[in-house]
């Protein structure tokens, strides 16, 4: 699902393709190119995701694929290249629920370490419907609208968090 690079599959300089070697850069260990000087920076991945809100709940998809294949998440993916992240949310929602909706707010942000996949920095928005209809599309199983006291096995551990904040604090 990631497209980040571990520095130690980066072997050779894009720029000039000379085979790279570890020096210490930014107070790290990083693979440098020793004849044009280009550094590689193992950057994390920005995904976004919609918090979507609704008298029936709060909506949730099945994730189709690994990792964490048949349990439940927001509807989320990553940020495209010049993409505006709350345009992203609103995309990645009617990818795969079928719901347009339109982002209201910023309630989190969240950092996931670095793992085999990379490093992921998740943006969470709150989000109303403002049309379309619900149906699990692209790479979700199945989506629907949970109460948030009778919540599916989740995926990760963000969205409980937020969920909980959101009931303490009234924000449903």
């Amino acid at each position: 699902m990631s497209e980040v690079v571990p520095p130690d599959a980066v072997r050779f300089c894009i720029r000039c393709g000379a085979p790279l070697e570890k020096r210490r850069r930014a107070g790290k260990m990083r693979p440098v190119c020793p004849v044009c000087g280009w550094t590689y920076f193992s950057d994390p991945k920005v995904a976004v995701a919609a918090v979507v809100f609704s008298e029936n709940g709060v909506l949730l998809v099945r994730r189709a694929n690994p990792p964490r294949q048949g349990l439940w998440a927001f509807p989320a993916g990553f940020l495209d290249a010049g993409e505006d992240p709350r345009r992203a949310a609103e995309r990645e929602c009617e990818e795969e629920t079928g719901l347009r909706v339109r982002v209201s707010a910023l309630l989190d942000v969240q950092g996931k370490p670095v793992e085999k996949m990379g490093a992921h920095i998740v943006l969470y928005f709150r989000a109303e419907v403002t049309g379309g209809i619900l149906q699990a599309r692209d790479d979700v199983s199945e989506a629907a609208f949970f109460p948030p006291e009778a919540l599916p096995p989740l995926a990760f551990e963000a969205p409980g968090k937020i969920l909980a904040w959101n009931l303490e604090n009234a924000n449903l």
